[in-house]
């Protein structure tokens, strides 16, 4: 007989883990192509990850809901068809988006937040063993408590598991089952003609559940209050050490940005200025989703409705220059790009386009002027001058990074208005009460496309699960939604006609409604 140490083993399948630290660069040759279209898929599009984890964690989606987001946006965003391929895709598609996100402070932060929130759930839906395996390639420090030490902690450890909402049983229980989850590996091994070290038992059942950290490496539980702490350590049980290994992971992205900014701006900028240069600087400030280029099924307008649009189907944006133009009978540069471009992709014919800058601007400046000074740009606008662009509205993207100038009204209001300001503009809108406190908690946050989205939720009074990245999406979808309502109206309306024949208000006192041919009533009651 053979004493020996308690080693378990696993299979190939149990351990292996998708999940990337993501330390250094494949070695892999890239095409062009693949190189931008992984990051994309890894960034944007209707369901892509990171712009999903940014959207839920800015609508204070609970842990479990995240949990559910990222492992569906996951599997839809980072599918191929070489199942084989799926981790060069992930590390690919992260490595590029270094490059796209690694030039300034701002950008670095943005990708910081959102790579560390997509491991901290990826890693939470790994089996245990894989996340001991992640654990070993980190080399972490820690070690586990002795059964003695344990031993002297266990009713401090207990009751910090009532007050985050287990049962006063749970880290006994826990440590039980673990016991006799190793007894039973004893027992098969001794069947085998190997005794296993009773002692080798003890270890891995401590070893298992708790670690004694240095507090100031788990903030996110300390916080939260869902450690005990002693003397500067914090005793993290195993099913919270996604804390200790997703601190050390932002950790290490955090210097590797700042490293691979360096060599950006050294280096590769200027040796990659034909190829790679162009491509990482489209990623970091193109808009990805649909270009509105063309008018879709519910947007086609006309002259004569679009006052009526304005009001009620605009987005705050492009309300704000509407009647600005309606107001000043003009509009800077960037206001007649901003609104014009959103009126070309509304469905606004280039015909009606000139006639109505034309009737606003000539009540200022006259019609010859306006013929001779801004016409030329409208029709541009449309790709009918100069080289014949056919030039698409701004998204949500582009006009929250401008910089409007004293005397501009274009851009982003959540970002460019005071707060005295943007409350007056969305009481106008019909916000108030909660709906306009969780706007301009949005926007204090700086989540810009949120707080849109939440005006839209409180004007329409229906959810946007999509979010609005696009003024031209808040249109189409405002018109899908009044439009639906108006369908469903009509159809009630004839589904009981008789009920439009009675005036409960007559409009003379003297007149009395005739009520002899109509049905009785009193059986709805």
């Amino acid at each position: 007989m053979e004493i020996i140490r308690s080693q378990k083993k696993t299979s190939d399948d149990e351990a292996a883990s998708n999940l990337s630290l993501y330390r250094r660069a494949p070695d892999l040759e890239v095409r062009l192509d693949d190189f931008e279209l992984y990051a994309i898929d890894r960034l944007r599009g209707f369901y892509a990850v990171l712009r999903g984890i940014s959207d839920g964690l800015s609508r204070g989606k609970r842990p479990d809901e995240m949990e559910k987001l990222v492992n569906e946006l996951w599997k839809t965003s980072m599918r191929h068809p070489d199942a084989t391929q799926l981790i060069n895709k992930d590390l690919i598609s992260h490595f590029v988006l270094r490059l796209v996100y690694c030039r300034t402070e701002e950008l670095r932060k943005w990708f910081l937040s959102m790579e560390t929130t997509l491991f901290r759930y990826r890693f939470r839906l790994e089996n245990p063993e894989s996340q001991r395996m992640l654990m070993t390639e980190f080399q972490l420090p820690y070690k586990a408590l002795s059964n003695a030490e344990y031993e002297s902690v266990k009713d401090k450890l207990v009751q910090v598991s009532r007050s985050i909402g287990q049962s006063s049983n749970c880290v006994i229980n826990v440590c039980v089952g673990i016991y006799w989850r190793i007894l039973v590996s004893a027992m098969l091994s001794t069947l085998n003609s190997r005794v296993v070290d009773p002692d080798a038992i003890v270890d891995a059942v401590v070893d298992t559940i708790f670690f004694k950290v240095p507090f100031e490496e788990v903030p996110e539980l300390v916080a939260n209050r869902r450690v005990f702490l002693l003397k500067g350590n914090a005793y993290v049980a195993m099913n919270q050490v996604a804390s200790i290994v997703v601190s050390h992971f932002r950790s290490n992205l955090s210097k590797a940005l700042v490293l691979t900014n360096r060599k950006w701006t050294s280096t590769i900028k200027e040796q990659e200025k034909d190829r790679l240069t162009p491509i990482v600087e489209a990623l970091g400030s193109s808009y990805l989703g649909p270009d509105y280029s063309q008018p879709t099924e519910f947007t086609n307008i006309s002259l004569k409705d679009i006052d009526q649009l304005a009001n009620s189907s605009f987005p705050l944006c492009m309300r704000h220059l509407f009647n600005k133009l309606r107001d000043d009978h003009h509009l800077k540069h960037g206001g007649r790009m901003q609104l014009g471009l959103f009126l070309k992709g509304v469905g606004l014919k280039l015909e009606d386009a000139l006639a109505f800058w034309r009737a606003e601007f000539s009540q200022k400046i006259g019609s010859e002027r306006f013929d001779k000074e801004y016409a030329y740009a409208v029709r541009h606008n449309y790709g009918k001058e100069g080289k014949r662009t056919d030039y698409t509205p701004y998204s949500c993207q582009k006009i929250i990074s401008v910089n409007p100038s004293v005397g501009d009204h274009h851009g982003c209001p959540y970002r460019h208005f005071s707060e005295e300001n943007l409350r007056a503009a969305l009481a106008k809108m019909g916000v108030a009460g909660h709906a306009m406190d969780d706007v301009m908690d949005k926007v204090k946050n700086r989540h810009y496309q949120v707080a849109c989205t939440m005006t839209f939720e409180a004007v329409h009074a229906a959810s946007c699960d999509a979010g609005i990245n696009h003024p031209n999406q808040y249109f189409a979808q405002s018109r899908k939604l009044l439009e639906s309502k108006v369908v469903i109206s009509e159809s009630r309306s004839k589904a009981r006609p008789d009920l439009m024949f009675f005036n409960p208000h007559p409009a003379s006192p003297n007149m009395k409604p005739n009520v002899s041919n109509l049905p009785c009533y009193t059986n709805l009651i």
